[in-house]
């Protein structure tokens, strides 16, 4: 088992073991890292290319000049590229608010001097506004234009206004006089591709044709989608929720945030949801609202030098991104805040708050769907709701939580065998044929057939006396004057049985769908097609509760309520709660989801329904499995995303997972003093590991600093281009003072500034729970492993990762003695007759046994070394 490996047993004098390192990019590897203390005297400055005007950044030369004396050390001009992170890296979270600190005490400093310098503090101080504004003014105006441009192809695929081409069906009959209130969606301005081609608007051929033209426009529009996003940005695929989530945690995609990505996922996005594949436009609208957000960062250098404060700026795009969706500014704040940030402070939620106010403000402008919403789907309920619908409420959220966790299982499945065989190396014709599935089958049924957020709307709104849909085919003998509240319930009419068995229809499509549409390579947000789950299967259980409440109203739970003539049920407020169950089953969101569904709906006195199947639906997807589709997506991809949710409940102690291990070659060090500029450059030539540790000498082996790959690399070639007398055979000096050379020997090269003087250490009897919290809570890259102040090992966020995964695969949880027996597994009591360790209800016996062996070792160390 990968487990037993994970000592170290040769604690002795010279048994350093490296650091393991990934050897492509789809490892994703978090690197050893540097992270750097800026609170530095005169002449421990640190080299950072990225750092704004004005600061000094220095690399010094030992020889004869005093090291005190800073102005005699410093080069002519900051080192370009160094404190900067290569592609798939994560950064250093301490290293940048430090950096941040700086530019700040620097700007404070100078803003007294004149009045260039005031206002220069002015426009730092107000440039996190300016920012935020222009990324929801951006984000606003895409989503409005998406909407706009979405509706008009999604009716393209039936037919076209003659006497406006840019009109959709519904705007094309506005202004008609001919429309019946029967058939109010008919206008002779609106031609269907049957009336234009064959010239029938009614019978078999006019049907096929039909048929024909919309699995036509339907291929065309996934097919140009799926070859945009293959040849141009192959980034703009996806939800890019679950890259967001690892972005913002600091790890690096360089161009997935990019204006080429937010171009194509644009386009695409349109083409996507009007070829009528089961997806929505709402997830992948937070990653446009965040590629604005990125590009508009870089506009000000306070956060285009510094990458945890991008991370500010892409929390609140997140925001924004939400609100445009839904229409839910509050929402949005709170979906950044629960389900996307990493690190949200208090001024992130005040500039979260204003970025998503500006681009819903923005969107309202525009009024993208006509009725003075910022959503297709706003509804408003006015009859309260009953104690006992709780119960059917709750049974939303068992039937949301049970969606939830087939999904994400099937969902990751079918991403894993993609990954695995042929199939994924033809994304477009993958496409091609989850759309022609598509196409074909949701035709013939006309909730299938239906946008989903046009399906979502009619599933939300309540049947009244203007509406001619068969869900509210009821027979009645009202006044169509009445109000709609005074409506009561109602027997159900042949529309509604018939509609019932449509949707029914319409929930098994939707489910196998989506499972095989969220992730292929063409923009794909969930929201949307789990909301119409839930909408659907909310419908029928409203429908069938307004039935039972009429036909026996005499029942006990009825009669104190619900009496004849009366409006008692309204499937449309069932069908609102079972889309926002089955969207918490998926996302395992609970707060931001029921206050985006209460926006939705603008009435308070459905919070508790709400509330009750949103948290049923949690607690029912976590006995399944405690990952969302979003976590489960970023261990599928392989990110180095530490989940601040997840506890870690075992007890193992950082010797357990540090490397070096047994089998791996000595751990590359560097010492403070006694190494040449060759030895250095053929470290870094023939390891591939991204920092070094930096000891006193071989015999003390004790702890110096950390020094990053990147900042030897690029500190070397700037002093063999910038400096004199700097050969391969020069001594390089970490520590503050030069040693005493010959006169013969060639100029020293002192990279002092480049070492990170305080790295995060612990000790190798330090729990694994508390350098989980360490690396979550601090955002660390690595952290060095000590013992007596003796480097032992490397902790690295990939290192953690792994262990997790190791202990989920290769621990099995207890079970009675009986079925021990059946299965063979390892008896209780070892061969010397005592009972085998067991932490937290798991069986660790090879860690238990190493751990033994550790402590000897680390017994004859302490006898020998020190």
């Amino acid at each position: 088992m990968e487990s037993e490996q994970l000592f170290h047993r040769g604690y002795y004098r010279n048994s350093y073991n490296s650091i393991t390192s990934a050897s492509s990019d789809e490892e994703l590897l978090d690197g050893a890292g540097v992270i750097m203390d800026f609170q530095t005297s005169e002449d421990d400055n640190l080299l950072d290319g990225d750092a704004s005007v004005g600061t000094h950044y220095t690399m010094t030369n030992g020889g004869s000049i005093n090291s005190s004396t800073h102005l005699l050390d410093l080069l002519d001009e900051p080192i370009p590229g160094v404190g900067t992170y290569d592609d798939f890296h994560t950064i250093d979270w301490v290293r940048e608010k430090c950096k941040d600190r700086e530019r700040h005490r620097r700007i404070n400093s100078k803003k007294k001097e004149s009045a260039w310098e005031m206002t220069k503090s002015l426009y730092d101080a107000w440039s996190g506004w300016l920012v935020v504004t222009l990324t929801g003014l951006a984000s606003g105006a895409l989503a409005g234009l998406i909407d706009i441009a979405a509706d008009w192809m999604t009716d393209l695929k039936e037919g076209i206004c003659l006497s406006a081409l840019w009109y959709n069906h519904e705007q094309c009959c506005w202004g008609s006089n001919e429309t019946t209130f029967e058939e109010r969606d008919k206008c002779p301005q609106w031609k269907t591709w049957a009336e234009l081609i064959i010239g029938q608007a009614e019978g078999p051929g006019s049907y096929i044709m039909n048929y024909i033209m919309y699995i036509f426009w339907a291929l065309s529009f996934a097919f140009l989608a799926v070859s945009l996003v293959k040849v141009f940005a192959p980034y703009a695929c996806g939800s890019g929720i679950p890259e967001i989530k690892t972005i913002l945690s600091g790890f690096i995609i360089r161009g997935y945030l990019g204006k080429w990505t937010l171009m194509i996922k644009t386009i695409t996005l349109v083409l996507a949801v009007a070829s009528g594949l089961s997806l929505g436009k709402e997830g992948p609208l937070v990653h446009v609202a965040c590629c604005c957000g990125n590009i508009f960062s870089y506009l000000f250098p306070k956060y285009s030098t510094n990458e945890a404060k991008k991370r500010e700026v892409l929390s609140a795009a997140s925001a924004a991104g939400v609100s445009v969706a839904f229409g839910a500014p509050i929402g949005g704040v709170l979906f950044s805040l629960e389900e996307v940030s990493y690190y949200f402070p208090l001024k992130t939620l005040w500039r979260s708050f204003f970025a998503a106010l500006v681009a819903a403000f923005v969107l309202r402008s525009i009024n993208p769907f006509g009725n003075s919403r910022l959503v297709l789907f706003y509804v408003e309920y006015h009859t309260p709701w009953y104690l006992f619908e709780l119960f059917p409420f709750i049974l939303l959220g068992v039937f949301g939580g049970l969606w939830g966790a087939f999904f994400i299982r099937a969902n990751i499945a079918w991403c894993r065998r993609r990954k695995s065989t042929k199939f994924g190396k033809y994304p477009v014709l993958e496409v091609i044929i989850v759309a022609a599935i598509t196409a074909v089958i949701a035709f013939p049924n006309p909730y299938t057939r239906l946008n989903t957020s046009e399906l979502i709307k009619e599933l939300f709104t309540d049947c009244g006396p203007l509406e001619s849909s068969s869900l509210c085919d009821y027979r009645n003998d009202m006044n169509a004057s009445k109000i709609v509240d005074d409506i009561p319930d109602r027997p159900a009419g042949i529309g509604v049985y018939s509609a019932i068995w449509q949707l029914c229809l319409a929930l098994i499509f939707k489910i196998i769908m989506t499972v095989f549409t969220f992730g292929i390579k063409v923009p794909s947000g969930l929201f949307i097609p789990s909301m119409a789950i839930g909408a659907i299967a909310g419908r029928i259980v409203g429908i069938a509760v307004e039935q039972l409440a009429y036909y026996h109203h005499d029942w006990f739970i009825f009669k104190e309520w619900c009496g004849v003539g009366t409006d008692c049920i309204t499937p449309g407020l069932y069908a609102m709660v079972g889309a926002a169950a089955c969207l918490g089953g998926v996302t395992r969101m609970t707060v931001s989801l029921v206050v985006i569904v209460f926006e939705l709906t603008g009435g308070l006195e459905y919070i508790v329904p709400l509330m009750a199947a949103v948290m049923t639906s949690k607690w029912v997807g976590d006995a399944f499995g405690r990952e969302g589709i979003y976590e489960a997506h970023i261990r599928l991809n392989g990110y180095p995303f530490l989940d601040a949710k997840e506890e870690f409940t075992h007890t193992t102690l950082a010797a357990d997972v540090m490397r070096p291990r047994r089998s791996d070659p000595p751990l590359a060090v560097l010492t403070q003093d006694n190494m040449t500029v060759d030895d250095i450059e053929n470290m870094i030539n023939e390891t591939s590991y991204n920092g070094f540790p930096v000891i006193m000498s071989k015999e003390s082996q004790r702890l110096v600093g950390f020094a990053l790959r990147r900042d030897l690399t690029i500190a070397i070639e700037s002093a063999r281009k910038k400096q004199e007398g700097i050969v391969g055979s020069s001594r390089v000096c970490f520590a503050q003072h030069t040693p005493s050379l010959p006169a013969e020997s060639p100029r020293p090269l002192k990279l002092r500034s480049i070492l990170d003087m305080s790295p995060f250490t612990v000790t190798d009897h330090t729990p694994m729970e508390i350098v989980v919290d360490i690396f979550r809570k601090l955002g660390l890259r690595q952290c060095l492993v000590t013992h007596n102040g003796i480097v032992l090992g490397i902790i690295t966020k990939k290192n953690i990762l792994e262990h997790l995964e190791q202990l989920k695969q290769h621990i099995e949880p207890l079970a009675p003695p009986w079925y021990y027996n059946k299965k063979r597994y390892p008896p209780s009591y070892g061969p010397d007759g005592k009972p085998r360790p067991r932490f937290n209800n798991v069986q660790l016996n090879p860690i238990a046994e190493e751990r033994e062996q550790m402590e000897e070792e680390v017994h004859l160390l302490n006898s020998t070394v020190l």
